[in-house]
This record gives C-alpha cells, sequence and structure tokens, in this order.
C-alpha cells in the first residue's frame, strides 16, 4: 500500500509539474504572439492616426494592403519588396553553397592550418559586422558599387564572410560516416561526386537550416542597406522603406499602411518557417553533435 500512495503521489507530482509548465508556456506564447496579432489589427483599422486609445479596431477595412500596392507616389512598397526579395534569393543560393562546400572540405580533408584557420574564422565571427561598416562603404563607393548598383555592394558584403558560417554545418556533415565516403572513393567516385552524390542526399535538415538561416539575414537587414541605399527610395528594401514610413511627417497618416507591410513582410518567413521547421530543427540538433 505503501509502494502504491507513494507512486500515486510520484504521478501527481508530474502532473503539477507539467501543468505548471504548460501555463508558462502558453503565457510566454501569449506574450510572444500579442505583437502581431496587434499589428494585425492595427493594418484593418480603418481609422488613420498613429495611436489609439481603444484596441480593437472600430473602422475594418482591406484598404492599407490595397494602397499598398496601388499607391506608390510617396513610396513604392512593390519595388522595394521586390528589391529585398531578389537579394535575399541571390544571398541565398550563394551563400548556401558556399557554407556547404566550406563545411565539407572542413569536415573532410587534412590540410595544413586548418585548425588554425577555423578557429580564427570563429573569432573573427565574434566581432559584430557594423564595427568594418564604413570602411566597407568607402571601399565600395570606390568601384561605384552603391545606390545605382548598391545591389550588387550588398549581395558582395552579405555573401563576403558566409564560409565563417560553417561551424554547425560541419558538425552535422561529421556526423555522416566517413565509410560512405571511402566506399565511393574505392568504387572511383571523385570528391565532387562523393559530395554531391553521396553526402548532399543525406544532408537535407543541414541544408535547409542554411537556405533559412541565409534567407532571413537579408530580408531584415536595416543598418547597412540604409547606409547603401544613402537616402534614394529606388534602391530602399523593405527594411529602410517602412522605417521612412514612420518619419516624422508621413507617421500619422501611413501608420495603418506601415502596420499592414509589417504582416505582409513577416508572412514569407513565417510560411517558411512553419513548412520547414522539423527540418530546421534536425539540422540544428545534428550540428551539434560534433564540433
Amino acid at each position: 500500500m505503501a509502494a502504491k500512495k507513494k507512486l500515486r503521489s510520484k504521478k501527481a507530482a508530474e502532473r503539477g509539474t507539467n501543468a505548471a509548465i504548460y501555463v508558462v508556456l502558453v503565457v510566454i506564447s501569449i506574450i510572444w504572439l500579442f505583437p502581431f496579432f496587434y499589428l494585425v489589427l492595427q493594418s484593418l483599422r480603418g481609422e488613420q492616426g498613429l495611436a489609439t486609445m481603444y484596441f480593437w479596431p472600430k473602422q475594418w477595412t482591406f484598404d492599407n494592403y490595397i494602397k499598398l500596392f496601388t499607391d506608390t507616389s510617396i513610396f513604392n512598397f512593390p519595388k522595394w519588396y521586390g528589391i529585398t526579395l531578389v537579394i535575399s534569393v541571390v544571398v541565398t543560393v550563394v551563400q548556401t553553397a558556399i557554407v556547404l562546400v566550406t563545411s565539407y572540405a572542413l569536415s573532410r580533408l587534412r590540410f595544413k592550418m586548418r585548425k588554425p584557420l577555423m578557429n580564427l574564422m570563429l573569432v573573427l565571427g565574434m566581432f559584430p559586422g557594423f564595427m568594418s561598416m564604413t570602411a566597407i562603404y568607402f571601399l565600395l563607393k570606390l568601384v561605384g558599387l552603391t545606390q545605382t548598383f548598391g545591389l550588387v555592394g550588398l549581395v558582395l558584403v552579405y555573401v563576403g564572410s558566409s564560409c565563417m558560417g560553417y561551424y554547425i554545418c560541419k558538425g552535422f556533415f561529421d556526423t555522416i560516416p566517413k565509410s560512405l565516403d571511402e566506399a565511393a572513393r574505392i568504387d572511383g567516385a571523385s570528391r565532387h561526386t562523393v559530395f554531391i552524390k553521396v553526402v548532399l542526399p543525406l544532408s537535407k535538415p543541414i541544408i535547409i537550416y542554411t537556405v533559412l538561416t541565409s534567407f532571413l539575414a537579408p530580408w531584415g537587414e536595416y543598418m547597412f542597406a540604409s547606409l547603401m541605399a544613402f537616402g534614394d527610395q529606388d534602391y530602399y528594401n523593405v527594411a529602410v522603406g517602412l522605417k521612412e514610413m514612420l518619419n516624422r511627417e508621413t507617421a500619422s497618416e501611413y501608420f495603418t499602411r506601415f502596420c499592414a507591410a509589417s504582416v505582409i513582410v513577416s508572412v514569407p518567413i513565417t510560411v517558411l518557417f512553419f513548412w520547414l521547421q522539423r527540418y530546421y530543427v534536425e539540422g540544428v540538433t545534428g550540428g551539434s553533435v560534433k564540433g
């Protein structure tokens, strides 16, 4: 009887602990989702103004979304969105390729200065990028890669340090048995063939993880994009453009439109994460097994 009572009390304690954990998670979820929920409500508000004393809109409308794409006389949101999408897609393709190739080389090949090179990239990655922002801007300005050709300059900046993001991807490649490489090499496969036909088909989680992280960085980047555009609206990305909507002169009139634009900008990232969440988690956990 004593053992049964002890077991029941243990199960009750576990249920209580689980219930407390679920309550905490629900509260945290509400806190995280509340700003987005508020943003959606404001994007559907028909009343103008920067702030209201009430939470629920008195007038519901989709005009804020419609005007984003029809009224481009002052703020050309479709162009900003297209520029950001092009930059993000190009950076994603190039950066993913560089990270995968670099990670495979550091995982499988053994060469002189390999470990010092890895340590150097890790140390350099600890410094924030904005420390060199001014110097990089003037270098790009000297070769004409600002404003008119600022998109090219932004792509070069975003992919320039891609190889320093090798660590998680290399850890994932380390979990793939090297015996598979050796068997393919015995059969006459080259390093390139082994990488393309043996390693990559087994690396779907880390490829998706790399794609998501590569796409996310330029999609919401503001600081360097603002510097490269240098006040010319024709070369803004969405982050810089949305910031311009909240200028002192236009904030009151364009606030609800700003909220609608923010919702539209968040949709691709949200969809990608929900769709590829399982592979994203596998990529992170798999890449953390070995260094």
